[in-house]
């Protein structure tokens, strides 16, 4: 009998963390599997369970969340003390799904059948160095306009789900200079940018294709990355992000790399996984197939 954690946040996704609980809760009973269930009651609580949960016995830690949680389960559980590593779950709950729309996986119900099958798929894992700090990424890592932006709509959340668009128009108009230099593995490029992103995913945000051609475990991260130019050329861009043709665009540079990083005068800050984390100077090592994930 297979044997796993589940954790249920009753406030996250909208709250509707408990009602999904309660429509999957008998496929777990009827594959013959034993859950014990655990209530997430502040942020990073999960972090804490898959950080210090003993494992033992257990044969997977899973969750009902979304990107938020996914990263909260990978770092807590990748920094353990006892280095132990188990299978991680996620039922599609969040109100961002970066990582389930790449699995193709939005529905809660599918996902918890997924999990109670227990086939392992293995998920590259991007190891960030950003001055000084350690962070494990699965999904994105970016630096300049797309934090910016980030940082800027957390101000105007009284916009609404419009915040990220106002935002980001607001930045590309004030044409900020961004001179860094950029090393890819062995590569080094100085240059004036708008932004750096590497992605594990194909999906960040709500279903916006950052990344068209990323896999989960090619051993590789994908960077978007675009120099300095017209606001308005900017502008025509940035609408094309959600079907991924910005790829097409002789504006976008897009890399496959093993290793990357980001250097520049001052401290700026990054955004890791939709979350404004971390500053430069940034150092990224991607490890291959470093968990495993039932989905």
């Amino acid at each position: 009998m297979k044997k796993y954690y589940l954790l249920v946040n009753p406030k996250g996704g909208h709250k509707r963390g408990l009602e999904i609980y309660e429509k999957v809760k008998h496929i777990f009973s009827s594959a013959g599997t034993n859950i014990t269930v655990l209530h997430t009651e502040y942020a990073g609580h999960a972090f804490d369970f898959a950080n210090t949960l003993d494992f033992v016995g257990y044969d997977g830690l899973c969750a009902i969340g979304g990107d938020g949680t996914m990263y909260e389960l990978i770092n807590g559980m990748l920094k353990r003390h006892d280095k132990h590593k188990i299978p991680i779950g996620l039922i599609t709950g969040g109100t961002g799904n970066s990582f389930m729309y790449d699995v193709d996986c939005l529905d809660p119900v599918d996902a918890a059948k997924r999990i109670v099958q227990h086939k392992l798929r293995p998920l590259d894992i991007a190891k960030v160095n950003a001055n000084g700090e350690l962070f494990y990424s699965f999904n994105i890592i970016g630096w300049g306009l797309a934090t910016d932006a980030g940082k800027l709509a957390e101000k105007l959340r009284w916009l609404g789900g419009v915040r990220y668009d106002v935002a980001s128009i607001i930045e590309v108009l004030k044409g900020k200079d961004r001179i860094a230099t950029l090393t890819l593995d062995k590569e080094v490029i100085k240059e004036n940018f708008i932004f750096i992103i590497g992605c594990n995913t194909i999906h960040t945000g709500k279903a916006m294709k950052m990344a068209p051609l990323a896999q989960l475990n090619d051993g590789k991260i994908d960077l978007i990355i675009v120099r300095k130019t017209s606001r308005i050329n900017l502008l025509k861009l940035f609408p094309k992000l959600f079907s991924g043709d910005h790829i097409k665009s002789p504006l976008v540079e897009y890399r496959q790399v093993e290793n990357f990083s980001i250097s520049l005068e001052e401290t700026n800050d990054l955004t890791i996984d939709g979350e404004i984390i971390g500053t430069t100077p940034l150092n990224v090592q991607m490890i291959p197939k470093m968990v495993n994930v039932l989905v």
